[in-house]
């Protein structure tokens, strides 16, 4: 397979072209022939024109490509090396949600021919690859696994809008159905790893590897969380302690914040959801996710009771919300935790208007009903900080002051990157 890819005599494919499936793609397509395939026309469509739809890539990364954007099954069929790289979400009730990834392994099952290699890169519970995803393979192509085709599993490490760590230089986890399956799927990503590639001796390894290195940033973080709002109790400041701390070499460095987004504010429920089915009822991982899933409205909470404390009357303040998005310098929403703040200031009646520089108004009122703002138009009787995007860590006090009504009022800092620099507002952070 890997020579075949090489010489150019076989293509390689990758279903799902989001943050994670289109760096992926244009990745590999520097080096070999690459079919790119999306369910969405209109996505497909803009990475046609050398346009990411994530706004991740700029349109020099698409130079210098051997890729060909569809949505028909009759041209991916062309491929026989398929890695699949669909979101895996969890539904309302936090369980896991793995329609996306059928959907897409049925339509990899539908081009899968003898000889071909699927790998999936989708972040899933230990099992799910072989008890999931290799029956419907099998079922829709009507060949058989391990001898008519391979599987591998190689978890995403891709890091939205982070510029350091990329797909090149971190070390990729590989696995394979067998030894042969290894081998030639470690050889294809070292084509694109520069750091190298992990040999996992099972696939179960491997989806355990990843979901584990999420569920281990989420139980930390859900431990600072917890503490920030003890030390809030006591009028100590969280970050003030966590310097204190962090002179001790072993202490591990992790702080208070907002979890969303679609890995670590997901990951450990597909954990517990498989610990469920093998008869343990996981404790630390659930209490840290509750934890977590709560800071927004603790923070909307008292965020508002802030404001009474000030004298203001609730129901006619304004609050203004500046960033909406997961996490900084990114324009994904999905699973933000930015919309539970919002939420539980609007339940105190209190009037909320949402800034965001990478946010699409579009899609926020689709995911969660709420508008955004094109700027911010004051006065406010509180800002909340809710993302340290670029263009808001520039900022001043005077500017806050300018938004503020009568040059006065709350800074709620959730990510703490004010501390020390105001004097003159009433200042809050976890």
């Amino acid at each position: 397979m890997f020579a075949n890819l090489q010489l150019q005599n076989n293509k390689l494919a990758v279903v799902g072209l989001g943050y994670v499936g289109l760096p992926i793609a244009l990745a590999f397509a520097k080096k070999i022939k690459v079919i790119g395939f999306d369910i969405n026309a209109a996505r497909i469509a803009q990475m046609q024109n050398h346009q990411d739809p994530s706004r991740e890539l700029s349109a020099s990364a698409f130079e210098d490509c051997q890729i060909e954007f569809t949505d028909q099954i009759a041209t991916l069929s062309q491929a026989s090396f398929f890695i699949v790289a669909v979101p895996t979400p969890i539904d309302a009730m936090n369980l896991p949600d793995l329609k996306p990834l059928l959907s897409a392994t049925r339509t990899v099952g539908q081009a899968l021919k003898k000889g071909d290699y699927v790998v999936f890169e989708s972040t899933v519970y230990p099992g799910c690859t072989e008890e999931d995803c290799i029956p419907l393979l099998e079922a829709v192509s009507g060949l058989k696994f391990n001898e008519d085709f391979k599987v591998g599993y190689s978890p995403e490490r891709i890091n939205p809008g982070d510029k350091q760590h990329t797909l090149q230089n971190v070390i990729k986890i590989v696995s394979g159905s067998c030894a042969v399956s290894l081998e030639e799927i470690a050889k294809v990503y070292e084509l694109v790893v520069d750091a190298g590639v992990h040999r996992a001796p099972s696939i179960k390894v491997a989806e355990a590897a990843k979901i584990v290195e999420n569920t281990q940033r989420d139980v930390n973080i859900s431990l600072v969380n917890e503490l920030s709002i003890i030390f809030n109790k006591m009028g100590i400041n969280t970050y003030d302690v966590l310097e204190a701390a962090g002179t001790k070499w072993n202490f591990l460095k992790f702080y208070p914040g907002l979890v969303g987004g679609h890995c670590i504010g997901v990951d450990p429920y597909y954990l517990v959801h498989k610990a469920m089915q093998v008869g343990y009822h996981s404790k630390v991982i659930n209490s840290g996710r509750y934890v977590n899933d709560s800071m927004g409205f603790y923070i909307g909470k008292q965020t508002a009771k802030k404001i009474i404390a000030q004298g203001k009357m609730i129901q006619e303040a304004r609050v203004l919300v500046m960033g909406c998005t997961f996490k900084e310098n990114v324009s994904d929403i999905r699973n933000s935790k930015v919309i539970d703040v919002v939420r539980e200031l609007a339940s105190f009646q209190i009037s909320v208007d949402i800034i965001d520089p990478f946010a699409d108004a579009a899609e926020l009122m689709h995911e969660y009903g709420v508008g955004l703002s094109a700027a911010a138009q004051g006065p406010y009787d509180a800002i909340v900080v809710a993302v340290n995007h670029e263009q808001y860590t520039q900022l001043t006090e005077a500017d806050f002051k300018a938004l503020l009504k009568d040059n006065q009022g709350l800074l709620v800092d959730i990510k703490g990157i004010f501390r020390g620099q105001i004097k003159d507002l009433a200042y809050w952070s976890l």
